[in-house]
């Protein structure tokens, strides 16, 4: 017998499966950074159609985000790029992720050029178009040193960004560390190639030139320069200036390749060889002679706290000029944040969707404080923190649903830090209340509610602890002291304020109750119950009152805002979290779930803007789990399997509405998972139908003993969605909640799928989740 042919078959099935194991596809590869990276629609459509996101290079958690922009304007064009535009005007180290409000940052903006000196900034004014819900931009006559691109010649990947400037033929490639960048720059032959950096220039600035803002920068020697930005809200930044943001951003930066000549300019005024400047519009610029496809670098470290702290930052992170290893590092830290969560099956679409929403969960709180602990607090005063690091980027409305209940379980630390740095803003600020958006220190005010109790109490209920925890109580019962329904038993004007301050009373209460503070968990839990003074047996929904307690117009509950906050009254009337079984019983059972069927029976399928359940926007998040509190999961599992297959998508109109700094995206994560929250502080999980065939968590030991969590979905498929019966740790689960105890516990629950709905499962009334009421 020749068994020739079967040895190669068998070498040849041996090099294959070699092969891919060598190039398997890891999960940070399937991240697409372009996803949601539109802030302004091509035809002028509304902000708040788009994700927002930028698509340059960051690190987990880290104070650079290295990334190109394409607009300096008036427009809402919070993170500096949009992948609409044409032009290129340069690169900056820091960007906001997801965000409205004109957004912030956006500093130290390098842009690579040759021939004629061209220092005007490039600054849009953006209009709306009467009568419209649409915008115009109208673009400035000065002639500027921006550059087309295609998005041909245009890559974006997890820790790497590169394109292709066609004005120049300059191919710029950057990457990030931590605390410092680095940019690649690989020239073309040129007699006059220029590297110029727009020290002035700030994203949200109201108009083209700072009047109160400052800069500088010294010239150390032919490859070096340091310096720093003072940005004053009074040019705008944040809100546009009302968010109050103002801080000092330090640089030390180092040039691979010494400079032919350099010089400042500061408006129209260009001044040579000059090596020490402060102005008001300033920006830096070095010249050199380059040969064909001669590459030249510059790396920076950042710092809000001292030139000194830059410094160091770059020292330890961008030692030498290796391009390429930073660039491997930056993927090798995204690996490592990866590692917490592992998934199996689903699709390629699904993959690229969900390594996307986890890069984008892990992109603030941002670090704030310098590698040796330094940080510059609220009192504008510089500290060092020797148990925690200084963190930044409070999007609490937004973040206190999703992406901070997903950190407790899959990043304690961050969670721990963040509750850390808030305290301590608390007390530097002289305010002795929590901020509610906080950025750079500052309490925006952005938003409504007090969601920074919610962040602290869920952690701290899921032992969450490493602070003080005296402090941390006195700050929450001082926040919802100071914002709440106390004066009249709800907030006049506002549904949204009654309703998210009764909810954060609750999490007071369930505080003081952990805490051994009876009376204090009596008095907030009935202060809790507000949501029952603005429910209109008339209307047969919640509305909005007067001071005198009169009932305000009524618009219907689909008519926009009506005291709601970026909502109309039948998206927001479902906000209460901490006592749905009370609100089913004020409502009546039946009337509830016809209303929650309706809810989402009328939105569309993509569930894009509209006026019933509007996944663009968080305050309806939380709203598909509460079938699981009157007896229909199966309706949950259908919702929640339907959003993430139609609300979520690929390439830069993949989201389906604002990023919002993690939140959209751990909805997404959680959801997929097969379980969220409703109520942060209660400890609970809404479980649902997992999108994914098994899911792993690694727990972090330093806070849960359990090792690791696991979900399987046994014939699990874009048809089976409905749970059919399921078991936690090998005995059978009847209810369709879990508690975090459980899941840091360890151990495994399994579902078997299937493509009817049992509607048995988890419908018994013994086994409702818990709320106030019940």
């Amino acid at each position: 017998m020749n068994n020739k042919p079967v040895r190669i078959l068998i070498a040849v099935s041996v090099f294959f499966a070699l092969s891919g194991l060598l190039y398997a596809k890891e999960m940070v590869d399937y991240v697409d950074p372009m996803i949601g990276a539109v802030t302004l629609g091509a035809n002028g459509e509304h902000c708040k159609y788009f994700g927002r996101t930028f698509p340059g290079a960051a690190t987990p958690f880290g104070l650079v985000q290295l990334s190109p922009d394409t607009i300096t304007g008036s427009g809402d064009h919070t993170s500096g790029y949009s992948y609409n535009h044409d032009v290129i005007e340069g690169f900056s180290f820091t960007h906001m992720s997801g965000v409205g409000w004109y957004g912030d940052l956006g500093n130290f903006q390098v842009m690579p050029t040759t021939g004629k000196r061209l220092f005007n900034r490039r600054y849009i004014v953006t209009k709306r178009i009467k009568g419209t819900d649409l915008f115009e931009d109208f673009p400035d006559a000065m002639e500027n040193a921006a550059s087309e691109y295609s998005h041909d010649q245009e890559h974006a990947s997890i820790g790497y960004y590169s394109v292709d400037l066609l004005r120049y033929d300059i191919k710029t490639e950057v990457t990030a560390a931590p605390k410092a960048g680095i940019i690649r720059f690989t020239f073309p032959e040129n007699k006059t190639s220029r590297l110029q950096i727009d020290l002035a220039r700030r994203i949200g600035q109201t108009q083209r030139w700072h009047e109160h803002s400052t800069q500088n920068v010294e010239v150390l020697d032919d490859q070096t320069i340091q310096g720093y930005m003072k940005c004053s809200s009074e040019d705008g930044g944040w809100g546009h200036g009302k968010g109050d943001v103002n801080y000092t951003l330090h640089y030390y930066a180092k040039f691979s390749k010494p400079f032919k000549a350099f010089g400042v300019w500061d408006k129209d005024q260009v001044m040579e060889d000059k090596k020490n400047y402060t102005g008001t519009n300033t920006g830096f610029f070095a010249e050199y002679e380059t040969a064909k496809d001669e590459q030249v670098m510059l790396k920076v470290g950042i710092s809000f706290v001292s030139i000194e702290g830059a410094k160091a930052n770059l020292r330890h992170d961008i030692a030498g000029w290796d391009f390429d290893g930073v660039r491997d590092k930056s993927k090798s830290l995204w690996s490592d944040a990866f590692k917490t969560i592992d998934f199996q099956g689903g699709s390629e679409k699904q993959k690229t969707i969900l390594a996307t929403s986890l890069y984008h969960c892990f992109i603030d709180p941002r670090v704030a404080s310098d590698v040796d602990g330094w940080y510059v607090g609220a009192d504008k005063k510089k500290h060092k923190a020797n148990d925690f690091s200084y963190r930044t980027v409070f999007s609490g409305w937004d973040a206190f649903r999703s992406h901070f209940p997903f950190l407790t379980i899959v990043r304690p630390d961050i969670v721990n830090d963040e509750i850390s740095s808030l305290l301590d803003m608390s007390k530097k600020s002289g305010n002795d209340y929590l901020p509610r958006w906080e950025m750079l220190n500052s309490y925006s005010g952005c938003m409504v509610g007090n969601p920074a109790v919610s962040v602290i109490v869920d952690a701290y209920e899921k032992g969450i602890r490493n602070y003080d925890i005296a402090e941390a109580y006195k700050q929450c019962k001082n926040s919802v002291d100071k914002f709440g329904n106390q004066e009249h038993g709800f907030t006049p004007g506002s549904m949204s304020k009654t309703l998210e301050y009764a909810y954060t009373d609750w999490c007071v209460g369930r505080f003081a109750e952990s805490l051994g503070k009876d009376q204090d968990s009596k008095e907030y839990y009935q202060r809790s119950m507000a949501y029952k003074n603005i429910w209109d047996p008339g209307v047969k929904w919640m509305r909005t009152k007067n001071s005198n307690g009169k009932w305000r117009k009524w618009d219907g509950r689909t008519g926009f805002e009506q005291g709601t906050t970026e909502s109309n009254p039948y998206q927001q009337g479902w906000f209460v979290p901490h006592d749905v079984a009370g609100f089913a019983e004020l409502m009546g059972e039946d009337y509830f779930v016809q209303e929650l069927k309706t809810f989402f029976n009328k939105s569309p399928d993509d569930f894009f803007w509209n006026s019933y359940y509007n996944h663009s926007n968080e305050p309806v998040h939380h709203v598909p789990y509460m079938f699981n509190y009157v007896g229909l999961p199966w309706q949950t599992q259908k919702w929640t399997r339907e959003i993430c297959e139609n609300a979520y998508g690929l390439g830069p109109l993949g989201l389906r509405g604002n990023e919002d700094v993690g939140q959209m995206s751990a909805w997404y994560v959680l959801s997929a998972m097969g379980f969220h929250p409703v109520c942060p502080g209660d400890n609970v999980y809404l479980l649902t139908s997992p999108v994914f065939d098994k899911v792993t968590i690694t727990l972090d030991p330093d806070y849960y003993k359990g090792g690791k969590f696991t979900v399987v979905a046994e014939n699990n498929s874009p048809e089976n969605i409905y749970i059919q019966s399921a078991k936690l740790n090998g005995k059978p689960l009847e209810r369709a909640w879990i508690t975090h105890q459980e899941i840091v516990a360890g151990g495994t629950i399994e579902y078997k799928m299937g493509p009817k709905p049992n509607k048995k499962w988890g419908s018994d009334p013994q086994n409702k989740p818990p709320s106030l009421s019940n």
